[in-house]
């Protein structure tokens, strides 16, 4: 099993993929819930807002465009300040390291990292599948399953590896469906007759993404995560895609179970994490704020 070495452009070929998935999610949430939400494109990246505690909310793809201009962050930070959130920037560790410091200087801080791997999808040995466990595409017909397990799933995470950030279950699954967008395939894993796992993947431009794994607190450690990577490794490398990546949690079992399927370490990405400021919200609201006539922005 052949994991490639990560340089720049293969980083940037990822990073823009995650951009572009996030960016459609978000512009999904737009439509169905206003202009609250927002895309802006920013070095490279875009900045993504859908709701208040979405996963949505992130910079993502920041520094493949060279360093942001103090004016493109600052316009960046003052569309989060209105809608009262935090900005939360992915940085891969691969771009310019004055993009970190820069943040720094902004008040930025380090919370977290995400690690992504990747291997070469159809370079190994076929599907696995475990006794008792049947892996299968989950048309439209199974969503309601499909978003149950993978709800269920996500706010019930392992214990192993750092904690889970978690987010309200409503709002997650207002962002599991904007992020079902036309052409996200999605899969469910079928254990003793019950659909126990859920997973989808992303293919674009040879690049396989893969998202959304998610079992059953009752029916973990019974190989239903290996099984559904397997699968998607085999449809992978069927639609022709040169690679796949699955991003997870330092030292989680999700981590443990990709890598045991022959995935191996890219690159990283640090979490990054402003709190709204005082003063980057637009000088009208902070007016109404001294004059007792405070009110959402969002």
């Amino acid at each position: 099993m052949t994991v490639p070495f990560c340089d720049l452009p293969l980083a940037e070929r990822i990073e823009r993929a995650e951009a572009r998935r996030i960016a459609a999610a978000t512009e999904t949430t737009r439509r169905r819930a206003g202009p609250a939400a927002f895309v802006r494109p920013v070095a490279g990246g875009v900045a993504c807002y859908a709701e208040d505690g979405s996963p949505l909310n992130k910079v993502a793809g920041l520094g493949f465009g060279g360093l942001p201009g103090p004016q493109a962050l600052s316009e960046v930070e003052l569309a989060f300040a209105a809608c009262g959130s935090p900005v939360q920037v992915e940085l891969a560790h691969l771009v310019d390291p004055a993009i970190g410091a820069l943040l720094t200087t902004r008040g930025y801080r380090l919370e977290s990292f995400g690690n992504v791997l990747g291997r070469a999808p159809g370079d190994g040995p076929g599907r696995v599948v475990p006794p008792g466990i049947e892996v299968r595409a989950s048309g439209d017909d199974e969503f309601g399953a499909w978003l149950g397990v993978a709800l269920d799933g996500f706010t019930s995470p392992d214990t192993a590896g750092p904690p889970h950030e978690g987010f309200p279950r409503a709002v997650l699954e207002r962002a599991l469906r904007d992020l079902a967008t036309p052409g996200l395939r999605r899969y469910v894993a079928v254990c003793d007759g019950v659909v126990a796992g859920a997973a989808s993947m992303s293919v674009e431009d040879g690049l396989a993404q893969f998202t959304g794994a998610a079992t059953l607190p009752a029916h973990r450690g019974r190989g239903i995560q290996t099984a559904l990577l397997s699968a998607r490794l085999a449809d992978a490398a069927a639609a022709g895609c040169d690679l796949a990546v699955v991003t997870t949690a330092p030292a989680s079992r999700s981590q443990r179970n990709a890598q045991s399927c022959g995935f191996g370490l890219l690159y990283t990405r640090a979490i990054l994490v402003r709190p709204p400021h005082e003063d980057d919200r637009p000088k009208k609201h902070r007016q109404d704020v001294e004059s007792g006539g405070a009110r959402s922005m969002c």
